[in-house]
């Protein structure tokens, strides 16, 4: 795994502290409050993702987009007077790092705003220490459900727990029903043997992929839970062999998922393992060499086919990053500009001045714009707008698109 120094994007924080700005010599200090228009102040932008380990792949895609952006953003000079930095911290896809990153970005007074995490299991850690300090949140890439609807929502009883949690990527409330809709009705395979890694983001799509399946009329021949850390699953093998399944469904991620599919076509197990965004990622067809017609659903639409992000994708380029965008590149890069945005709007609703944190948590509930992933705006739940997924095949080496559209539920 490629292992990457952390970085850290802040967004400076400016409440009843003293600013200091930081600009060319001569220029002003924000000592009365912090006027963004009377020289360059800073603002941090933190992030928090995997920027080491089995998920690091994913992590530095989200780490270089935010920080193309925040690039993007002081070049164009996007709020004026103020200059964005940023600050990103490794959570190795662990809750308990992720937890005391939390505190770490919330005790730096500079940060505005947070990008990240990956893993719902990490944002649960993170949520309560973000949300006392009234510090925003965005993730590119939580899907549970709970996370922004409450632990009820299944029931029916939706209640947003956390104002400073925000999202760009759709939850599995979406993206589990719609995976089971694309293997019953158009992949045409009616049994399933369904498995998953016990952690927040696996079991929730699990538990959302069973119930559309056998809604749909779709029977769940067996089910498993596998340690996220295991990579011999000879007994789980064994069984799905026996089981008479004609697909699997994984909840969990590509470092267990990649070995799981690579050892049932081993044993003779010729039929397709499909999982959601956790696994659609180069890396899994890395760990699978015989990974050719397993499915994934990701959040959106490809990044590449849409006219949005095609200067999303030329500015990365350019920008020399060594580690690719992956599959949250485009979602990271609009997570911090909704930020960015959020705290244009607040520095304008402050004659000028740099706000406190919730002025921009509070502006960033209102943003809307156009962004490579298309029109960015969050419900009254801090989630996406945007209901769109994809689901992708592996093809001679490739995820290659096989589906794209709306959840209709």
């Amino acid at each position: 795994m490629r292992h990457r120094s952390a970085v850290v994007v802040s967004i400076a924080v400016i409440g009843a502290l003293s600013l200091t700005a930081c600009g060319s010599r001569g220029e002003k200090k924000g000592g009365d409050g912090g006027s963004a228009n009377s020289g360059s102040t800073t603002v941090v932008i933190g992030v928090d993702a995997p920027l080491t380990g089995d998920l690091s792949a994913l992590g530095l895609g989200i780490r270089n987009s935010v920080d193309l952006a925040i690039k993007k953003a002081n070049e164009s000079n996007e709020v004026p007077g103020v200059k964005f930095e940023i600050k990103a911290l490794d959570d190795t896809g662990k809750p308990a790092p992720g937890q005391q990153n939390a505190t770490q970005l919330v005790g730096d007074s500079k940060v505005l705003g947070v990008v990240g995490p990956l893993n719902s299991s990490v944002a649960q850690s993170m949520q309560q220490i973000f949300d006392d300090a009234g510090l925003v949140e965005v993730s590119p890439a939580n899907t549970g459900v709970a996370l922004s609807q409450g632990e009820k929502w299944a029931s029916g009883e939706k209640k947003r727990p956390f104002q400073s949690y925000f999202r760009t990527a759709t939850t599995d409330a979406v993206q589990g029903p719609f995976a089971a809709q694309f293997l019953y009705t158009d992949a045409k395979k009616t049994k399933v043997f369904l498995i998953d890694d016990q952690k927040t983001y696996g079991a929730g799509l699990a538990g959302t992929f069973k119930g559309e399946f056998t809604k749909l009329g779709g029977t769940l021949v067996g089910e498993e839970h596998v340690n996220p850390d295991d990579r011999d699953f000879a007994a789980i093998v064994t069984k799905v062999k026996s089981s008479g399944a004609e697909a699997v469904y994984y909840g969990g991620e590509y470092p267990a998922a990649g070995p799981l599919s690579l050892q049932l076509k081993e044993a003779g197990v010729n039929i397709p393992l499909m999982g959601g965004d956790g696994i659609q990622s180069g890396d899994f067809i890395k760990l699978n060499p015989k990974s050719q017609g397993d499915y994934a659903t990701a959040v959106g639409l490809p990044v590449e086919s849409l006219d949005t992000a095609k200067k999303f994708i030329a500015d990365y380029k350019a920008g020399g990053y060594k580690d690719a965008y992956e599959t949250y590149g485009g979602y990271s890069y609009d997570s911090a500009w909704a930020i960015i945005q959020g705290v244009k709007q607040a520095v304008k609703d402050n004659n000028g001045k740099v706000p406190d944190r919730k002025a921009v948590r509070d502006a960033v509930q209102k943003v809307t714009f156009d962004g490579v992933t298309g029109k960015v705006s969050f419900d009254e739940f801090g989630d996406t707008t945007n209901k769109q997924l994809t689901v992708y095949t592996v093809k001679d080496g490739k995820w290659a698109v096989e589906k794209s559209g709306t959840f209709k539920g």
